[in-house]
């Protein structure tokens, strides 16, 4: 497609505007146009199992009410080659937009003959989920770009099992995508529904039923929402499950798709949770916790105590220290199995720490691999809890087939709650699985490219040459991924093993990065945990200076 078929095939006139523009700087000569102009030409954006996700602006490379459109059109064609009377959800964030982007969604699908439902407002992507499932809907769309930057937006997809796309469903909604024809040619219609809010209130409530009713409920909490759409959500499913409400983060409460406060709404991201830390400092709180701006995600931070054990690690008393994903994971599924009652499968994708499953099996239950994403750990069988470290956790996977920041954050307040009323910490839980397990030191290094050929030449250069040593370590077996692995489907990727260290580096699924997920494993011997966790955290670090080195070069 071209600039000029774009521009007289684009219903948006602010992307129109911003393209004619574009097109002039480029014709007076302006590399910079030329070279955006370029790229926002160069082929449309990849449908995958993520669906879409990209930067927003005129092109067929970028999200826009021309590729929603196109990909509604697509979707709705898939459905009705299945279904005689199909129906779909069609939820969205706060995000520039989003609102706009649903709207087009629920269009074209009626205008196809697509029962479509629209959420009420902007609202948390299990909401979604939820809502696929409680609905008996066929399809779910979440307008989403999840913890991306502002300039970023795009569309997840369920089928009516309320789990994420996988293929082959993938390839083929493309095909139909590609297939779709100029989007002036789409019928649309104005025949869709929206929801009344009683589908939030059924999510809430059964979200509030995650905590069991003779646990204890006496823990002081702040919640940021990282400018997102957690925070009314959560504080009513806190409320409902009898805790005290979480203080908040002012500054990030409400809504905004700017997300003034912080670089990037991730709170992975180096100084994303300085805000809530000074807050909670402050407030001098139990735990606090984070929810990405879709809140599909959750992360945890905790105080050290100031009675800490100075044999346990290098942590000083009165320290916040932001937990790992994959301690959250360990914790959030020790305490499932704690508490009593879990039935099922535990799961974690094949980058997440092992220790989960070291946790399973001593307590007699079954444990699965899975590759990564939800999208493949909602499918582990009988899935009772799953987590990946990149802080999803997916903790009632009855009602939510995916990832749940909500649910999670209140399994948390739940676990920090019953901790509160014996007189311990997550610390002195994560020292006794560390005594229990080993050691098991995680940490993700990860290298921002800006093409997804050069992503794709970092990984194919490890492929092709792969390192005999890493970090001062042998490299004992290289497996490649795309091979697949102890019976998991091809993936792209490679697995190092050395000894006591496993390395993985993949491209990421959602971002224009190569991710490398380390994990180390020393057991604690008579020289004691403190010098056990020492030792892997050198190791972590030669293995973290030395990746970083082999894929920049």
């Amino acid at each position: 497609m071209t600039p000029e078929e774009w521009l007289a095939d684009d219903p948006d006139p602010a992307t129109r505007a911003a393209l004619q523009s574009l097109v002039d700087a480029a014709t007076a000569g302006d590399t910079a146009a030329q070279a955006e102009l370029a790229d926002s030409f160069r082929g449309p954006l990849e449908f995958g199992t993520a669906g879409l996700r990209g930067r927003m602006g005129p092109g067929p490379h970028r999200m826009n009410r021309v590729t929603v459109s196109r990909a509604a059109a697509g979707i709705g064609a898939y459905l009705l080659a299945r279904h005689e009377h199909p129906t779909a959800v069609i939820g969205f964030d706060a995000r520039h937009n989003s609102s706009r982007f649903a709207r087009d969604c629920a269009e074209i699908l009626a205008g196809a003959g697509v029962k479509a439902l629209v959420l009420p407002r902007a609202l948390p992507t299990p909401v979604l989920a939820y809502a696929v499932r409680a609905l008996g809907a066929d399809a779910g769309l979440m307008v989403t770009a999840s913890h991306n930057p502002a300039q970023d937006n795009g569309l997840k997809v369920y089928l009516g099992d309320g789990r994420q796309i996988v293929p082959p469903a993938d390839a083929e909604i493309a095909l139909l995508i590609a297939a779709a024809g100029p989007v002036a040619l789409l019928p649309r219609s104005d025949d869709h529904e929206t929801l009344g809010d009683d589908i939030v209130d059924a999510y809430v409530s059964q979200a509030a039923q995650v905590p069991l009713p003779h646990t204890p409920r006496d823990v002081v909490s702040l919640h940021t929402a990282m400018h997102g759409v957690g925070s009314a959500v959560l504080q009513e499913a806190a409320l409902r499950a009898g805790f005290p409400a979480p203080f908040t983060v002012e500054e990030q409460r409400d809504p905004d798709p700017e997300f003034p406060t912080v670089a990037f709404p991730n709170p992975e991201e180096a100084g994303a949770l300085d805000l809530a830390m000074a807050e909670g400092r402050r407030i001098n709180v139990d735990v606090i916790i984070a929810t990405d701006p879709d809140a599909d995600r959750c992360a945890l931070v905790v105080g050290v105590p100031h009675g800490r054990p100075a044999h346990a690690d290098a942590r000083t008393p009165g320290e916040w220290v932001t937990l790992s994903g994959d301690e959250v994971g360990w914790l959030l599924g020790w305490w499932l199995l704690r508490r009593g009652g879990f039935t099922g499968t535990m799961a974690a994708s094949l980058v997440s720490s092992t220790l989960l499953q070291r946790i399973a099996e001593d307590a007699g239950v079954p444990f699965t691999t899975t590759l990564t994403g939800f999208k493949w750990i909602s499918r582990a069988p009988d899935l009772g809890y799953g987590y990946e470290e990149a802080l999803g956790y997916c903790v009632d996977p009855r009602h939510v087939a995916d990832k749940d920041g909500i649910t999670a954050a209140l399994l948390a307040l739940e676990l920090v709650a019953a901790l509160n009323a014996e007189g311990r910490t997550v610390f002195d839980v994560l020292d006794e699985l560390a005594l229990r397990h080993g050691v098991h030191a995680t940490r993700q290094v990860s290298l921002r490219l800006p093409t997804p050929e050069l992503i794709a030449s970092a990984v194919d250069g490890l492929r092709a040459d792969p390192p005999r040593d890493l970090g001062g370590m042998p490299v004992q077996a290289i497996v490649d991924l795309a091979d697949g692995v102890d019976g998991l489907p091809p993936t792209d990727g490679i697995l190092l093993r050395l000894p006591g260290a496993r390395v993985i580096v993949r491209p990421s699924g959602t971002e224009p990065k190569v991710k490398c997920y380390l994990e180390v494993v020393r057991p604690v011997d008579g020289a004691g945990l403190a010098i056990a966790r020492e030792e892997a955290e050198a190791t972590l670090e030669r293995l973290a200076a030395a990746l970083r080195d082999r894929l920049s070069a």
